[in-house]
């Protein structure tokens, strides 16, 4: 298959990229549009202003990027948004990254998504070599569900799921855990995700974006306490496993499920972090919960020649920090940055 920009992927790899604390960075996550179907509350505002278009870097610059970060070391992509398959045309860039599958370089091409195209989409991402994906999704209940996503509706994300597991696509759900609105279903998501082999992991609501009268302190509701809760009915067995991502598992002794947690503020998880973030508009965050970021986009579009943009990924991959200073412990919720969720990528 050939590049969309071209480009020969026979290059010799240059060095790898290693960061000031010794943590080889293979794992790239890669926000592909900053817009959504839904208006999910804890990720955007009802009204939000998207990005303009020339902004965006092109399906091109997408495959140039990645392939240059491919090229250096990067062996895991997961593709973000927004909600990815919503960008126009984006299968194209899904199709570009199978030559690297192909060539043994990348490992594993993956994506989030909130489900609502993958009914149109599950085929084809199987064919472009996707084998496994992540759908957030928080609650089961309908009513629920359409005020938490704003515009989502649950029948069209189920649809999508079946579709997903018929094309054999590994599903794993993601649930952000929110006090007062999916407390009450966490043993019904885990008995749910059971039923259909899918493995689940919970994420601690994250200090991000201004989203107006949401107030984050009152929906945190610690990973802690949801596992204490689990463990009153089910034997939890810890497993080494990681999967790359931040997320730490255990087994449920009784049904053999797997169950994640992903704890950014109980638990510091950054002593392995081995990923970076790049948005749609081409910036790269060293880390989720630190302000501090390098722009590409300029030196990939200053040039056809990928050597500035080399130049600029090892810069920035120096200054990764050791950790993030997400915090709740504090009246102040110290560490928020001002970011939505959507525009680094989910």
């Amino acid at each position: 298959m050939h590049s969309l920009s071209g480009m020969d992927t026979t290059i010799s790899r240059t060095a790898p990229l290693i960061d000031p604390f010794a943590r080889a960075i293979s794992y790239l996550r890669v926000s592909v549009t900053d817009r959504c179907d839904f208006r999910c509350v804890y990720c955007m505002s009802e009204n939000m202003t998207f990005l303009p278009k020339k902004e965006l870097l092109t399906l091109e610059e997408l495959d140039r990027m990645c392939s240059t970060f491919i090229r250096m070391g990067v062996e895991k992509l997961r593709i973000t948004g927004g909600e990815p398959l919503v960008r126009r045309d984006i299968m194209t860039f899904f199709r570009a990254m199978t030559r690297h599958l192909e060539a043994g370089a990348l490992k594993e091409l993956t994506l989030t998504t909130n489900g609502s195209q993958l009914q149109r989409f599950a085929t084809d991402l199987r064919d472009a070599g996707v084998r496994r994906v992540n759908v957030s999704l928080d609650t089961l209940d309908e009513k629920k569900f359409a005020e938490i996503t704003r515009w989502g509706r649950l029948p069209q994300v189920l649809k999508g799921i079946d579709a997903a597991q018929a094309a054999g696509l590994r599903v794993k759900i993601n649930a952000v855990a929110l006090k007062g609105f999916n407390e009450d279903e966490l043993f019904d998501l885990q008995e749910w995700c059971a039923s259909r082999d899918m493995d689940l992991t919970f994420i601690e609501v994250m200090p991000m974006g201004d989203l107006g009268n949401e107030d984050r302190l009152d929906q945190y509701w610690s990973l802690k306490d949801l596992r204490a809760r689990l463990a009153e009915r089910f034997t939890l067995i810890d497993l080494a496993e990681r999967t790359g991502g931040p997320a730490r598992y255990v087994q449920l002794q009784e049904t053999g499920q797997k169950i994640g947690f992903i704890t950014p503020l109980t638990h510091n998880f950054c002593e392995s972090c081995n990923r970076v973030r790049l948005t749609c508009t081409g910036e790269l965050y060293m880390c989720l919960g630190q302000e501090d970021m390098a722009d590409l986009r300029a030196p990939l579009r200053a040039s056809t020649d990928d050597a500035m943009l080399e130049d600029a990924i090892r810069a920035a991959i120096e200054r990764k920090p050791k950790g993030h200073d997400f915090d709740y412990s504090r009246q102040k919720v110290d560490g928020q940055v001002s970011r939505h969720m959507s525009h680094t990528g989910g």
